[in-house]
């Protein structure tokens, strides 16, 4: 089985940038295409991107387009998100999702989430 750590939320102001990771074990990393997921209580979650085996995979959902960007590193078996220019309606807690490359069926496989407060 997968398992997914997300970690590197926190409180920042309007503006700043962080950056998130999530740790895969369990399975061979270089095979799962990686998603980063958002939730705010009451919504549905929502996509923000995801990457197959490439930078140049990567796609992003047009409300975090040319500020986040997801990269992974194989090595590591990590997933990264980073996050610039932040803005208030980023507030969420954010999960990271893998599924098998090469399918478009939905993602299974979650982590429990990393919160992600941005005030004005």
């Amino acid at each position: 089985q997968v398992q997914l750590v997300e970690s590197g939320g926190g409180l920042v102001q309007a503006g700043a940038s962080l950056r998130l990771s999530c740790g895969f074990s369990g399975r061979t990393f270089s095979n799962y295409d990686m998603a980063w997921f958002r939730q705010v209580l009451g919504k549905e979650r929502e996509f923000v991107g995801n990457i197959g085996w490439s930078a140049g995979s990567a796609r992003y959902a047009d409300s975090v387009k040319g500020r986040f960007t997801i990269s992974r590193d194989n090595a590591k078996n990590t997933v990264y998100l980073q996050m610039n220019g932040l803005k208030p309606e980023d507030t969420a807690v954010y999960y990271c999702a893998a599924r098998t490359i090469g399918t478009l069926a939905r993602y299974d496989n979650w982590g429990r989430g990393t919160q992600v407060t941005v005030s004005s």
